[in-house]
């Protein structure tokens, strides 16, 4: 079985500045696979989906997110043993490096490991300790009241996300939205109402202050979005 986790994000690698490894898997997104590992993704979402943005772009890329993907299906027990291995060996590699590790189960995904149990305990109870955090569309998974995972709401163009979004904003939650803003451009400063902060800085989304937009640049096919899943301002 190739590794599970990867570190080589673009992204949560400006988590390092903060003190942070962020150690993550990459799915590959949607029906991709044959396997849906999104289920509340909207046309727009998949369709401006990071999978398809940097290195996943490429064949090999591409190739390997799919296969990891069916094995995690094909034996999932197998996997979680697994998971847990790389994960232990992650918080040890962090910490020789002086940095706190924490980890996004789904970089490319909406898998809702709390549903998953090895051994009697989801993967957040065998490392109550350490932090988890993830971006997901399913606003259910929005109050799960498990202490180390965090979840940030993501907007996408559906009239009853849109809905969710205000729900979640009104409960103190978080809410991610992409907006048209290019690249060394700031971000508005509000949207709807509400503070906009500048989520590409960094992705520990578990550090931001409450009840705010985390506003993103559009990457990859996201330029391209018609949908209305890319805010345009």
């Amino acid at each position: 079985m190739q590794t599970i986790l990867t570190t080589s994000n673009d992204k949560t690698l400006k988590s390092l500045g903060l003190g942070y490894l962020t150690f993550g898997i990459h799915f590959a997104h949607s029906d991709l696979s044959g396997f849906d590992v999104c289920p509340d993704a909207s046309e727009g979402c998949k369709a401006s989906c990071l999978d398809f943005a940097g290195r996943g772009q490429m064949g090999n890329v591409k190739e390997a997110r799919i296969e990891k993907t069916k094995t995690f299906f094909a034996n999932i027990p197998a996997f979680m043993e697994r998971l847990i291995e790389e994960i232990q060996k992650g918080i040890e590699y962090a910490a020789k490096k002086d940095l706190t590790a924490c980890f996004r189960l789904n970089l490319t995904s909406d898998v809702k490991w709390e549903r998953i149990k090895h051994n009697g305990k989801t993967i957040f109870e065998h490392f109550p300790n350490h932090q988890f955090y993830d971006y997901s569309k399913t606003y259910s998974r929005l109050n799960l009241g498990i202490p180390n995972y965090h979840l940030t709401f993501s907007r996408s163009e559906s009239p009853l996300n849109h809905v969710h979004c205000a729900l979640a904003l009104n409960a103190g939650h978080n809410i991610a939205a992409v907006f048209s803003t290019k690249k060394g451009f700031d971000l508005p400063s509000e949207y709807n109402g509400k503070e906009v902060i500048d989520g590409d800085k960094h992705d520990l989304r578990f550090i931001d202050k409450r009840g705010v937009i985390v506003g993103l640049r559009a990457k990859g096919p996201a330029r391209q979005d018609k949908s209305g899943f890319v805010i345009h301002v």
